[in-house]
């Protein structure tokens, strides 16, 4: 398998010494650093640099022809966006102050120590992406479409709140720092991952791992892979998941579900893009770009002590909350029809008509499945049709369920970390019947007035509202 080049734009590697380029170059490719190009000859430095977009430069100071003092200044005057880290025999510390007020990003001494050189690497290409980072969000604020619509293509929607999550999206997708997905179940979590997957340039794949309930073991083997006899049954080695995601994404959702022995794992994995496969005692490299998703509440696993801080911290370098499709209602008759024409081609039936009764029934709806709910109950709805406009019974019963189930059509709280509680108070708890006034005029703001959808979503009869109405007009 070929592992893909990391970073994705070169590592200029410059010193007059053969054998100090080879164990640079050695040391970075080790470190799954492996998107180099070195350089004997100082003279050539520019030309490359006009010609190959770098990511960062290592550069010696004592060379013949141009020395490091001449080829910094120069570097840092028409490419001032490179980091350049000076690696020099020279240990007076005036030599490194007057580097780094000509603009050196570091300063590395040799005999270069390997954890040094690969700490300070690490860093200029994280600057580098936390710059383009800055600069795609500049862009973005100050404008009100996206640059790739089309990356959101499996993603139907016309609500504001989801079309600011997709800017945030295209700003982000590019970096290779870790992405966390909060939502609900059946928002759209995964869309959400191969969008930044699609618009983030990378050659490898998408692949998708579901941690609910794996113990570590199966955690383990299914990401990381085993040696040969690692267990009973190993009768030849195999590569994990993450080989498959070189050079692309590794999408894992439920990471609430994770054991503490797996958070250890991926907080390794995370923190220096190393893992072990099973019964393996040497480490591997991963340059994949690590998504994960999850519908619980983050801060109430920390704490009860079930995820560790550490790794929460590391997960949260960016943070996307798709809202649930209770707040995006008027992405409703977009989806039913979009899941109409889906189901009826599947079923090979013809297209059913949409009766106006439906969307009253699915706008009053409160969605504890979100829109995999949804679309569960188009399907249903359209394979068991027959003629005429689409009949409702199958999603009235569906909802009749529900709202006996979870009172009155409302699921339990949002499980993700909103900060939001369904309620607030203020410091005067209102009366009950304050509260109940206020729960009414609500219900009636969100329906446009429309006692059928406001009576469903408060749960009562539409003439015990009615008689509510006209006692507080009285």
């Amino acid at each position: 398998m070929t592992m893909a080049l990391h970073p994705s734009r070169p590592i200029l590697i410059v010193d007059d010494e053969p054998s100090i380029l080879l164990a640079i170059d050695t040391t970075l490719q080790m470190a799954g650093l492996n998107h180099t190009i070195t350089c004997q000859d100082s003279r050539r430095v520019m030309d490359l640099l006009a010609d190959t977009p770098i990511e960062s430069m290592l550069l010696d100071l004592n060379m013949p022809n141009v020395d490091g003092h001449r080829l910094l200044d120069d570097v840092r005057q028409e490419y001032p966006d490179i980091p350049v880290i000076i690696v020099t025999g020279a240990v007076d510390v005036e030599t490194a102050v007057r580097c780094i007020k000509a603009g050196a990003f570091d300063y590395i001494v040799k005999p270069v120590e390997a954890d040094r050189l690969v700490t300070a690497v690490n860093r200029a290409i994280s600057f580098q992406e936390l710059r383009r980072e800055n600069q795609s969000l500049r862009r973005h604020m100050l404008r009100d479409d996206l640059e790739h619509p089309e990356a959101f293509r499996n993603i139907i929607t016309a609500n504001p709140k989801m079309l600011t999550l997709f800017q945030y999206v295209e700003s982000i997708a590019a970096t290779s720092q870790p992405v966390l997905i909060r939502g609900e179940t059946g928002v759209g979590k995964e869309l959400i991952a191969r969008a930044i997957h699609r618009l983030s340039g990378l050659k490898g794949r998408f692949v998708a791992v579901n941690a609910a309930g794996l113990d570590d073991t199966i955690f383990s083997d299914t990401l990381f892979g085993h040696a040969k006899g690692a267990f009973t049954g190993a009768d030849s080695p195999r590569g994990g998941l993450i080989e498959q995601a070189d050079g692309g994404t590794l999408f894992l959702d439920e990471i609430g579900d994770l054991t503490q022995a797996s958070q250890v794992k991926l907080l390794r994995l995370l923190q220096e893009g190393e893992y072990f496969a099973l019964g393996d005692d040497l480490p591997r490299s991963s340059n994949a770009r690590i998504i994960a998703a999850t519908n619980q509440r983050l801060s109430t696993l920390l704490k009860e002590n079930r995820f560790r801080k550490d790794l929460n911290y590391r997960l949260q370098t960016h943070r996307i909350v798709v809202p649930p499709l209770r707040e995006r209602l008027e992405d409703v008759p977009l989806l039913v029809d979009h899941f109409i024409a889906a189901a009826a081609s599947s079923l090979n039936k013809p297209r059913p008509s949409v009766p106006d009764a439906l969307m009253t029934l699915l706008t009053g709806y409160f969605y504890p499945g979100n829109v995999r709910e949804l679309e569960s109950m188009i399907f249903d709805a359209v394979s068991r049709h027959q003629s005429g406009p689409l009949s409702i019974a199958s999603i009235q019963a569906h909802i009749d369920r529900e709202q006996t189930a979870g009172g009155s059509g409302m699921s339990s709280p949002a499980v993700y970390d909103s900060g939001d509680p369904p309620i607030s108070f203020s410091h005067r708890l209102p009366t009950l019947k304050e509260a109940a006034q206020l729960l009414v005029a609500e219900a009636m703001r969100r329906s446009g007035g429309n006692q059928s959808k406001a009576s469903k979503m408060l749960g009562v009869s539409q003439q015990a509202l009615s008689k509510r109405l006209k006692k507080a007009s009285d």
